[in-house]
């Protein structure tokens, strides 16, 4: 679909208060060694509207996921702001796998603090840092 993909992390003022595992610098740095053997992806945070994020480095797609119906009423609200905040940024939606449609990063980083098995869900680089994070 795409020659290039920017893989984007917002950085906002809330991060510290979700209780995340990671910040967003945490995120961006996993990121980059998830797809390290990857040239076309690169994996940057941002601040701000993501419209803006996208035409300042010349994109004109977003790529956005959803799991259930609530996320996509969610995401379509968000897409219908951003086409008119920027018309020229097109949202286009992926669904995932039914074998991980009810996966959240919340889910994972209660089981995983609990001390269960995440490995099927996480890429090799996230296991570890969970596992050195969570002191397991």
């Amino acid at each position: 679909m795409v020659d290039k993909l920017v893989i984007a992390v917002a950085r906002t003022a809330s991060e510290v208060k979700q209780g995340g595992v990671f910040s967003s610098d945490d995120r961006v740095d996993l990121l980059k060694e998830v797809f390290r053997d990857e040239p076309r992806v690169e994996c940057l945070s941002f601040e701000g509207l993501l419209v803006d994020f996208a035409d300042s480095i010349g994109a004109r797609v977003v790529i956005r996921g959803f799991r259930a119906l609530a996320d996509f009423e969610y995401e379509f609200q968000m897409a219908q702001m951003n086409r008119e905040l920027a018309p020229t940024i097109e949202t286009v939606f992926f669904a995932p796998d039914v074998r991980y449609s009810f996966l959240s990063a919340s889910l994972v980083r209660e089981v995983a603090s609990l001390g269960g098995d995440v490995s099927g869900f996480v890429s090799a680089p996230v296991l570890a840092a969970l596992s050195a994070r969570l002191g397991r």
